[in-house]
């Protein structure tokens, strides 16, 4: 028997999740998720802190405007986020984009401060200020550190009580002509329009379709996690990152995690971290900080997927009718995903462009996969 959708989104992660949770307002929502459960790959996998020390002007943009829905969430959804602040720190080669991204984020941000060493010991304490380590640094004292299972939950909640389903271990088997799609396990779906918000599998899934991919690139990603000195109480540090995409390290749970900010091709695939990033992690906390790795007590690794322009894509393909691209969020898929929900509803149904997104100078043709195949 073949079940019948409005719209049919291949991906359960935060992209096919929220704009899934938009799409519910217009009609029958059905989300097809290979895996046992939602967000298993990136969307589970991600520090999950919001901040503009990544992406370019449109991500940036995207990023603010998706501030006040998780500063204040609709019905339906937990708490999702903390004000945790953003530490940017840099060596003497990084002080030119230290200074560059601080007068970015002043742009965006009220709570911006530039510090000196005895304010950013305040911060951070175990910082090393040394002319080979830390000679500049400055705050925003409004980041977010994000809550993705609560985000993830939400946006299924409301797709179920639109009359929607989120169908998990739904692999997709083959995908034929309107849009019919048949899992592995023998399911048939079908629907006017198919949203591919497959991640790193984005193009696997336009291959199957017969839908030009757009060349997407995944990413790994390597995230540590290792024990402070038992004197250290650092549940209350902020969220800190060099100026250059080189180190990061954020506490969780009394211990800190720390990434090298890697970005290895891979494969589409359960990413898994190696022993060389893994190291380098390590290596670049001991470079800033006073801080030894004596153990890793925990380690992962996630896929980030772009496009060319490391800018995120929605919109109809343009060599196939119903055949919706949402793909590409890259490292800010998490903090970009409300916005991005709203864009994918808007040029899925036609609706107006969001006012708040076009004040903000995002534009369609910004977002929209055309731009790739130029």
């Amino acid at each position: 028997m073949t079940k019948i959708a409005d719209f049919l989104i291949i991906g359960g992660g935060i992209a096919g999740l929220s704009a899934g949770a938009r799409l519910a307002r217009h009609g029958r929502v059905v989300v097809l998720e290979a895996e046992d459960a939602p967000g298993y790959h990136s969307s589970g996998r991600s520090v999950t802190f919001s901040h503009f020390g990544i992406g370019g002007a449109t991500v940036r943009a995207l990023t603010a405007a998706s501030r006040a829905f998780f500063l204040d969430p609709p019905p339906g959804f937990d708490e999702l986020c903390k004000t945790v602040p953003a530490l940017f720190i840099a060596n003497e080669a990084m002080v030119p984009a230290l200074d560059e991204l601080e007068c970015i984020t002043r742009g965006l941000s009220d709570a911006v401060e530039r510090l000196d060493e005895a304010a950013a010991a305040h911060y951070c304490p175990a910082l090393c200020w040394a002319p080979d380590a830390v000679v500049a640094a400055f705050v925003d004292r409004a980041g977010l550190r994000l809550e993705p299972h609560a985000l993830l939950q939400g946006f299924a909640r409301a797709i179920k009580a639109g009359g929607g389903e989120v169908m998990t271990g739904a692999r997709v088997a083959s995908i034929g002509p309107r849009w019919r799609v048949a899992t592995e396990s023998g399911e048939i779906y079908e629907a006017p329009i198919l949203v591919n918000a497959a991640g790193a599998w984005a193009d696997r899934v336009a291959d199957m379709a017969g839908v030009q991919p757009l060349g997407l690139t995944p990413l790994r990603r390597t995230i540590i996690v290792f024990d402070p000195p038992a004197e250290m109480d650092v549940r209350g540090w902020p969220f800190v990152k060099t100026a250059a995409d080189y180190m990061y390290m954020l506490p969780d749970s009394g211990r800190l995690l720390a990434s090298p900010v890697d970005e290895n091709p891979d494969d589409p695939c359960d990413a898994q971290p190696d022993e060389y990033n893994m190291a380098v992690a390590a290596h670049r906390v001991t470079e800033f900080t006073t801080l030894e790795v004596r153990r890793i007590t925990h380690k992962w690794a996630g896929l980030r997927t772009f496009s060319a322009d490391r800018v995120p894509v929605a919109g109809f393909a343009p060599d196939a009718d119903g055949f919706f691209w949402l793909a590409g969020q890259g490292g800010y898929g998490l903090q970009t995903a409300p916005a991005m929900a709203e864009i994918a509803e808007a040029l899925a149904t036609g609706g107006g462009w969001p006012q708040h997104l076009a004040a903000a100078g995002v534009t369609p043709e910004q977002i929209r996969p055309e731009r790739l195949f130029l």
